[in-house]
């Protein structure tokens, strides 16, 4: 369950707060799956599902999305500007 969520694109930090785990013990879990670890950075962000991008494009806020599909805000923020949207301004909702 864990790996499946981290390679889907979850990080450690996402997976710590949905399961109470400690970073180090979400990590170490990981690795004991199996689990290769990416590389801190941009370059591993996985886009948003289209899903997701549906729901903020239909007037959901990235805090409310993240909520919805168990991601912090910073991870969700990512996905979603991984997948190309085009963020509105802090805390606008659409009509």
């Amino acid at each position: 369950m864990l790996r499946r969520a981290y390679e889907d694109g979850a990080t450690i930090a996402d997976l710590k707060s949905r399961h109470g785990l400690t970073y180090h013990r979400a990590r170490v879990l990981l690795l004991a799956a199996g689990t290769t670890l990416r590389k801190n950075g941009p370059s591993s962000v996985v886009p948003a599902s289209p899903s997701m991008v549906i729901v903020y494009e239909h007037g959901m806020t990235i805090h409310e999305v993240a909520e919805n599909f168990g991601y912090t805000y910073s991870t969700m923020r990512r996905k979603l500007l991984a997948a190309g949207i085009t963020p509105r301004k802090k805390g606008r909702r659409l009509a």
